[in-house]
């Protein structure tokens, strides 16, 4: 056989098997988007299986209490902390009436940092938690700006760490003990599409995320053989405070909708969207967004020119907000 036959034998070798590869891999992420995606709307699991009581962090809006409100409606009890001790009573006064659960509140400032903990873990005594749902972030500014652009930079920064990052370990070392010794326990933790690939002008709020998304995913792989599932959440755009309340279309989830959905892939997948548009969308973002345009100069300056366009109207939005939540 000449030199020209086997090169091209070689050839046909490698991509048979580059062909096969890629089928196999669509294949596989294909089943997978059907199991996760459609199969957990038909068969969904039984979330009382971990335990009586339900921990939701950030829970009197937004994900969070759409969140605490789907776990009440699926049958526990409900365990609501943060900072608004009056919308914390109003949210738990609902979950009582509408669903029959019993709730306690737990006020709280997780932008504090460490010193807020060892009381949470006491309030916690005594009850059977089987989940957490660490739910509660919040970013720097409500409008896209450069990491030195911030106002207060100091304060807001650290805020934003002590929220978005040391609560995501401090309330799991609070429950960890009691989910390693009932070998059971489920730990929702909700990072955001910004951490998935880097993400300029939301800089400190994509590092933080992308540390949630780490964090959860090792913690997955260090502690699911001991039966303790640490489920991360990566949501898309979803219709919030944080969001300005932007109008729910198809490819925006209200809170509500994107919770029960979430939830449904709960004992399906261990790392999520949420839900089907949110993966969709992030399937497309990688392919035509991906990291290295984002951080390129041209996008950079174009996304500032944008930022810059639409901060009126954010800041509108924002003040429409703050007068409801008032």
């Amino acid at each position: 056989m000449s030199f020209l036959s086997w090169y091209s034998l070689v050839l046909y070798i490698i991509g048979s098997i580059t062909v096969v590869y890629y089928l196999l891999r669509w294949s596989w992420q294909c089943w997978h988007g059907f199991k996760v995606f459609v199969l957990s709307q038909i068969w969904q699991t039984d979330l009382r299986k971990y335990g009586q009581w339900a921990v939701v962090t950030g829970a009197t809006s937004g994900i969070g209490r759409a969140y605490a409100e789907e776990l009440a409606k699926r049958g526990l009890d409900i365990v609501l902390i943060s900072r608004s001790e009056d919308k914390l009573r109003s949210v738990a006064k609902e979950i009582e009436s509408r669903y029959k659960r019993q709730t306690h509140v737990i006020q709280t400032d997780f932008t504090e940092g460490h010193s807020i903990y060892s009381a949470i873990a006491k309030q916690l005594e005594g009850l059977e938690i089987g989940i957490l749902v660490n739910n509660v972030g919040m970013n720097y500014i409500g409008v896209l700006a450069n990491f030195l652009d911030v106002p207060d930079p100091d304060q807001r920064i650290t805020q934003v760490i002590n929220c978005n990052t040391l609560s995501v370990t401090q309330v799991r070392l609070s429950l960890w003990l009691v989910f390693t010794l009932r070998e059971k326990g489920l730990i929702i933790n909700i990072s955001s599409e910004a951490a998935s690939q880097p993400q300029p002008m939301l800089s400190v709020y994509s590092a933080t995320k992308i540390f949630v998304t780490y964090f959860s995913r090792c913690l997955h792989a260090e502690y699911s053989s001991k039966g303790i599932t640490v489920q991360c959440v990566v949501p898309f755009v979803v219709s919030t405070n944080m969001t300005h309340n932007v109008p729910v279309n198809p490819m925006v989830k209200s809170a509500a909708s994107f919770a029960r959905e979430a939830l449904n892939t709960v004992g399906y997948t261990s790392y999520t969207s949420g839900c089907l548009t949110h993966a969709l969308q992030h399937f497309a973002l990688s392919i035509f967004f991906p990291g290295w345009l984002r951080l390129s100069s041209f996008c950079v300056q174009r996304m500032a020119t944008f930022a810059q366009s639409i901060e009126p109207h954010l800041k509108e939005r924002m003040a429409e907000t703050k007068n409801k939540q008032d």
